[in-house]
């Protein structure tokens, strides 16, 4: 691990203990995916274990549910009317006004499908997430299968240079979701306009869901070294310890 490497990884841990101080016995929690969240469950788990908290969860992907398991959280199945307490996720990439590109870890659907059953979204995050303009991460897609063709035409007129996403260990095998659908990144390398975009994509059959997330989180602790911010729309960073509770 580089030292880059070592204070990212520091700061995804501090945001994530950060974010225990927003959790409240008896919460329901949707818990997200991606390695800050990681670092969040398992900590969660070590209050939840030492009697500090009584939570119940639901996990945004398999992976998820696996580490709230194996950490002792107790998790909640989808069910009609169901709401949660509070969010709590990562973001790769987020603005001031936290409009987020999430998706990179494959759990598109189930975190943004979680996220809006919310009450209060709170994205955790180290500082290299934190940009002025959205886009150059690339913005995921999770796509019906027997529609990809379709949508990485219209894609590309967007702009988008759509890139179907392979495994890792194994590029000859597309990488498909928890749900069974294929995953496209887009490299628009700016989105100038979030919303249009957004607005755009949700408009071509066959993306079951888009990697922009509008509108949806109330406020960001954003870790940079040993400190933390919380971001909110339309109002100036604050630290993180002038808050005891959900702002």
């Amino acid at each position: 691990m580089t030292p880059d490497q070592s204070q990212q990884a520091l700061e995804k841990r501090t945001a994530a203990a950060a974010a225990l101080r927003w959790v409240r016995d008896g919460m329901l929690l949707s818990l997200g995916t991606g390695s800050t969240s990681a670092a969040f469950i398992t900590l969660l788990g070590e209050a939840v274990q030492a009697g500090q908290l009584r939570v119940q969860g639901t996990a945004t992907s398999l992976a998820s549910e696996n580490l709230a398991r194996q950490v002792g959280i107790p998790l909640v199945e989808p069910r009609r009317g169901l709401r949660f307490d509070l969010a709590v996720d990562g973001a790769d990439e987020l603005d001031a006004q936290l409009r987020l590109i999430k998706g990179g870890g494959g759990a598109l659907l189930r975190e943004k499908l979680l996220e809006t059953a919310s009450e209060y979204f709170l994205v955790i995050a180290d500082s290299t997430k934190l940009v002025p303009q959205l886009g150059r991460f690339p913005l995921p897609l999770e796509v019906v299968p027997f529609a990809l063709p379709w949508v990485l035409d219209a894609v590309e007129k967007l702009g988008g240079a759509p890139e179907v996403r392979t495994v890792k260990a194994d590029p000859n095998q597309l990488y498909r979701s928890d749900q069974n659908n294929l995953l496209v990144d887009c490299y628009f390398n700016a989105i100038p306009d979030p919303e249009r975009l957004m607005h755009q994509l949700q408009n071509i059959p066959g993306i079951v869901e888009q990697g922009l997330f509008i509108g949806l989180a109330k406020a960001a602790l954003i870790a940079n070294g040993a400190d933390v911010q919380v971001i909110r729309p339309g109002m100036a960073p604050a630290p993180a310890s002038d808050f005891a509770s959900l702002p």
